[in-house]
C-alpha cells in the first residue's frame, strides 16, 4: 500500500530483504550516504540524507524489534531499498526538485522562484551570490566554507580598491608639495602692508619667474645656450622658463582682493569725536563692490587693467571665483582681480602701479595670488594660493595652500592597468549589488537588523558615489583642460578642478575607510575577533551614557579654558582650539608653564582640576565599563560549545596536503575537526561520530578505542555518555585512541603467524614503557568488554527475532488448521 513499508520476512533478492536495522542506541540515527539515482520504470531511485526519525517511525521501529513481521507505517512517502535506498515515485515537473533544493537560498519557509525571468536567473546563477546569510543548513562545514569564498571574494574586491586607490598617489605628491612650499616660505614672514609690497615685488617675482641660468657669465670661454657669446647670465628662452627649471607656468598668475565697505561697523557716540571711519571684518554684507582708485589716487591704468580697480562677481566669467576659507573667515570668489604677465617686467610695471595707486588700504580684508604649475616628469599639477588675511586689528596673516593632484589619470602603462581595475570595481559593486537584494528578498525587514548589512549597503553607496565622482571629474578635465591651456598669457583657473580632485580623494578615502571596517565581518568568524566585536556592541550603550556625562565636563572646561587663556594662548584663542588642547592634554602634549604664566593662580588650578576629574576618573571609568563586559563576554565564549572554525578547516586541509605528500599527518587534528562536525548541531549522537571519524580515515578499531571511554554500557551513546563526550570536547581533554600511523593497516591473521617478529629492544623498558604497555592493555580490556556487549546484544535481537517467527508460524498453523474454515 502507498505510503507503507511491510516489514514481513521477504525472499530473497528483494529490496525489503536488505533493510538495515537502526542502530542501538536511541539516541543514533541511520547512516548518512552520498545521493545517487538508479533508473527504473516510472520511479527515480535516491539514496537519501539521513536524518532523526519522526514520532511515528521510532514507533514503528520499536513494533519492528518486537515482530518483525508486522505492518509498520512510516511518515515517508517511499518503500526503503536496500543500503537505505529510497524508491520515490517519479516526479512529475522538474522544477519541484529545484524547489526542494532551494532552502539554502530562500529559506525554508519560502517558496523557489518560478519560471520567471528571476526564476530562471536564480536557477542559473543563484549560487554565486550565496552567502552565510541566507545558509539555512546546520552543516557547520558548509558555513566555513561559505565563510571562506565570501572572504576570498572580498580580498580580491579590497585588493582591486587598494590598487585604484594607491595606484594614483604617490609619496613624491608630498615632496613636491615640500619643495613648493618651501620655495614661497617668505610668504609666511609677512606681517603688515610694507612686507607684502615688498614680498610681491621681489621674492615672489624671484621664485616664479627664472629667465636666466644660474652662471654669472663672467668669463668669456663659455657659450651660452642659444649660442651667443657669455657676457652675463645666460637668458633662458620662453620654452623652458621653468620654475626650478622643471615646473612649467600654466598661463599667467593672478591677484584677487576683497574689500569692505566704510561705515561698516556702528561707533559709540563717545567716540565719534576721535574717528569717522570704520571698517568692519570680512562678511558678504560688508562686502565693497564700488570702483576705487581712478580719478582718486590714480588718473588712468596705463599697466594695469580696469578689473583691478571695478568689482567683479564670482560668477562672472571673466573671474569664475571660487571661496576660500581661511583663519578669521571664509572669502567669496568675487572680488577686484588683477592677471599678472608672463615675463617679470611686465609684472613688476603692474604691480608697481598698483602699490602707486594705492591698491591696498584700509578697506582690504584678503589678498590672494593665483597660480598653477605642472611637472611634466611626474605628471602632477600643483595648485597654489599665497593667502594674505588684513583683519581690522591691522597687520597680516599669511596662509599657503599647495594642492598636488594628478588630474591626467590615464597616461602610463600602470595608469591604464588602474584603469582596469576601475572596471573591474564597477563589475563588483554590480556583483554586490545582486547578492544585497537577494539577500533582501530573502530575509525581508530582519536584513536590517544586522549592523553588517548595513555596512553593507553604505560600502555599496560609497563606492557608486566614488565611481561616479571619478567619471565626472575625468569628464571636467578632458573638457576643460584644452581651454586653459590654449592661450599661455590667460590665466589658468584650476581652482574648480582642484575642488573636484579634492572631493574625489575624500571619497576615495572614506570609501576604503568602511571597505577595511567590512573586513571584520569576515573575520569575526575567529573566536578572538567574535569576543572583541560583542564587547563593543554590548557596552555600547554604558560607553553612550559615559560619552554623554564626558561631554559635559569636556565642554564645560573648554569654555572655561577659552575664557581663561583665550586672550593670551594661541592654543585656547578660539573655542575649536580649546576643545583640541584639551585633547592633546590627555595625550599628555600641554605646556603648564605658559598657563602658568597667563594666569598665575587660575592656570595651575585649572590644570590640576582638567587632569584629576577628566583624566584619572572619566577615562578611567571608560577603560572599566570596557573591561568588565570583556569579562562577561570571554567568560560566556568560554562556556559555550567548542564549534568547527576557519582555523579548524584551514588546519584539515594542510594535514590532507601533508598526508597526500606522503608526510605523516596529524591524527589528533582529524580526530578534534571529526569531533567538533559531529556537534555542529548541538545533537552530538554515536553514528555522527562514527561518520566523521571514518571520513577521517579512522578504521573501525580505533574508532571502537576511543569509543569504548565513553559507552559504559556497551549500548551506544546515552544522553549522560553524549553530555560528557562533548564537555571533554569543550574542555579539549579527549583522550587519543590508539591511532594506526597514516598508510598503516591493521594486519590480519595470517600476517600475525606468517610475519616475522620484530627484534625486540635491547635497552631495559623504563617506567614509561612500562605504564603505557599498561594503558594500552586497560584499552584493549575496555574494547573487548564493548565487543562482548554487543555479542549479546546481537544474540538477544536474534532470539528476538525467532520468538517473532515461532509465534507467526504458530499463527499461521492455527489458520489453517482443520476445521478452522468453518
Amino acid at each position: 500500500m502507498e505510503g507503507d513499508l511491510v516489514g514481513v520476512p521477504s525472499r530473497p533478492g528483494s529490496h525489503t530483504s536488505q533493510l538495515r536495522s537502526r542502530p542501538a542506541s536511541k539516541t543514533s540515527r541511520p547512516v548518512s550516504h552520498a545521493s545517487r539515482a538508479e533508473s527504473r520504470p516510472g520511479s527515480h531511485v535516491f539514496h537519501q540524507p539521513s536524518r532523526p526519525t519522526t514520532g511515528t517511525s521510532q514507533k514503528a521501529w520499536g513494533e519492528f524489534d518486537e515482530d518483525p513481521d508486522l505492518l509498520i507505517d512510516v511518515d515517508e512517502q517511499c518503500d526503503y531499498d536496500g543500503d537505505d535506498c529510497c524508491v520515490v515515485e517519479a516526479v512529475e515537473d522538474e522544477d519541484e526538485m529545484f524547489h526542494k533544493d532551494s532552502a539554502y537560498l530562500f529559506g525554508p519557509d519560502r517558496e523557489a522562484p518560478t519560471k520567471s525571468c528571476w526564476g530562471f536567473f536564480m536557477r542559473c546563477c543563484g549560487g554565486m551570490w550565496s552567502t552565510r546569510e541566507m545558509n539555512t543548513s546546520t552543516d557547520r562545514e558548509l558555513y566555513v566554507r561559505t565563510t571562506i569564498r565570501e572572504l576570498v571574494v572580498y580580498c580580491v574586491f579590497i585588493g582591486i580598491l587598494s590598487i585604484m586607490t594607491f595606484g594614483t598617489t604617490s609619496s613624491q605628491q608630498y615632496y613636491y608639495t615640500n619643495i613648493m612650499e618651501t620655495l614661497f616660505k617668505e610668504a609666511k614672514s609677512v606681517q603688515n602692508t610694507q612686507d607684502f609690497w615688498k614680498f610681491v615685488q621681489n621674492d615672489f617675482l624671484d621664485k616664479l619667474y627664472w629667465e636666466y641660468t644660474y652662471t654669472n657669465g663672467e668669463s668669456t670661454n663659455f657659450i651660452c645656450p642659444g649660442g651667443d657669446e657669455a657676457v652675463g647670465p645666460c637668458p633662458i628662452t620662453n620654452s623652458d622658463t621653468n620654475i626650478l627649471f622643471e615646473n612649467r607656468l600654466l598661463g599667467v598668475p593672478r591677484i584677487r582682493q576683497l574689500r569692505v565697505k566704510n561705515g561698516s561697523c556702528e561707533l559709540h557716540a563717545e567716540v565719534q569725536r576721535i574717528t569717522k571711519t570704520c571698517y568692519d571684518s570680512y562678511a558678504v554684507k560688508h562686502e565693497n563692490k564700488s570702483t576705487f582708485g581712478i580719478n582718486d589716487t590714480i588718473l588712468e591704468p596705463q599697466f594695469s587693467s580696469m578689473t583691478a580697480w571695478e568689482f567683479t562677481e564670482g560668477d562672472d566669467e571673466k573671474l569664475e571665483g571660487v571661496s576660500f576659507s581661511a583663519k578669521l573667515a571664509t572669502y567669496s570668489g568675487a572680488g577686484h582681480f588683477q592677471d599678472l604677465r608672463s615675463t617679470r617686467n611686465e609684472t613688476e610695471a603692474i604691480l608697481e602701479e598698483l602699490k602707486q595707486g594705492l591698491w591696498v588700504t584700509r578697506a582690504t580684508r584678503f589678498v590672494a595670488i593665483d597660480f598653477t604649475v605642472y611637472n611634466a616628469n611626474l605628471n602632477y599639477f600643483c595648485i597654489i594660493k599665497l593667502a594674505f588675511e588684513f583683519p581690522a586689528t591691522g597687520g597680516v596673516i599669511p596662509l599657503m595652500s599647495f594642492q598636488t593632484v594628478k588630474l591626467l589619470r590615464y597616461v602610463t602603462q600602470f595608469d591604464y592597468f588602474v584603469m582596469a581595475c576601475e572596471i573591474c570595481y564597477i563589475v563588483f559593486i554590480l556583483y554586490y549589488c545582486v547578492e544585497e537584494i537577494i539577500e533582501i528578498n530573502h530575509s525581508r525587514i530582519k536584513y536590517f537588523n544586522n549592523i553588517w548589512n548595513i555596512l553593507d549597503i553604505v560600502v555599496i553607496v560609497i563606492s557608486s558615489l566614488t565611481m561616479a565622482v571619478i567619471g565626472f571629474s575625468i569628464y571636467v578635465v578632458e573638457s576643460n583642460l584644452g581651454e586653459l591651456l590654449s592661450d599661455p598669457d590667460k590665466f589658468a583657473n584650476f581652482t574648480q578642478l582642484g575642488f573636484l580632485a579634492l572631493i574625489m580623494d575624500s571619497a576615495m578615502a572614506v570609501n576604503i575607510f568602511f571597505a577595511w571596517i567590512k573586513f571584520l565581518k569576515y573575520i569575526s568568524f575567529n573566536k578572538t575577533m567574535t569576543q572583541l566585536t560583542k564587547t563593543l556592541s554590548r557596552c555600547a550603550k554604558d560607553v553612550a551614557g559615559f560619552g554623554l556625562m564626558f561631554g559635559i565636563f569636556f565642554i564645560a572646561f573648554a569654555q572655561v579654558g577659552y575664557l581663561i587663556f583665550g586672550s593670551s594662548m594661541q592654543d585656547y584663542s578660539s573655542m575649536t582650539d580649546a576643545v583640541f588642547s584639551l585633547l592633546r592634554i590627555i595625550l599628555g602634549d600641554f605646556d603648564f608653564n605658559e598657563m602658568e604664566q597667563t594666569e598665575r593662580y587660575l592656570g595651575p588650578l585649572y590644570f590640576i582640576a582638567y587632569v584629576m576629574i577628566v583624566f584619572f576618573i572619566l577615562i578611567n571609568m571608560f577603560l572599566a565599563i570596557i573591561n568588565d563586559t570583556y569579562t562577561e563576554v570571554k567568560a560566556e565564549i568560554a562556556a559555550r560549545k567548542t564549534v568547527y572554525e576557519i582555523g579548524d578547516y584551514f588546519a584539515r586541509g594542510y594535514n590532507n596536503i601533508i598526508g597526500q605528500l606522503g608526510g605523516p599527518r596529524n591524527r589528533a587534528i582529524d580526530l578534534e575537526n571529526a569531533l567538533k562536525l559531529a556537534n555542529d548541531d548541538g545533537n552530538l549522537t554515536y553514528e555522527e561520530v562514527r561518520q566523521n571519524l571514518k571520513k577521517a580515515n579512522f578504521s573501525e578499531m580505533e574508532i571502537e578505542l576511543f569509543m569504548a571511554k565513553y559507552d559504559k554500557d556497551g549500548e551506544g551513546l546515552n544522553a549522560a555518555e553524549i553530555e560528557d563526550l562533548v564537555e571533554d570536547l569543550d574542555n579539549g581533554e579527549y583522550d587519543e585512541p590508539d591511532l594506526l600511523e597514516e598508510g598503516e593497516t591493521e594486519p590480519t591473521a595470517e600476517e600475525e603467524i606468517d610475519g616475522e617478529e620484530a627484534p625486540l629492544p635491547l635497552t631495559k623498558p623504563t617506567d614509561e614503557d612500562i605504564e603505557e604497555l599498561e594503558e594500552r592493555i586497560d584499552r584493549m580490556e575496555s574494547a573487548f568488554a564493548v565487543i562482548v556487549n554487543k555479542i549479546d546484544f546481537v544474540l538477544d535481537k536474534m532470539e528476538r527475532v525467532q520468538s517473532g517467527i515461532a509465534r507467526k508460524r504458530a499463527a499461521m498453523d492455527m489458520l489453517f488448521a482443520p476445521g478452522s474454515l468453518q
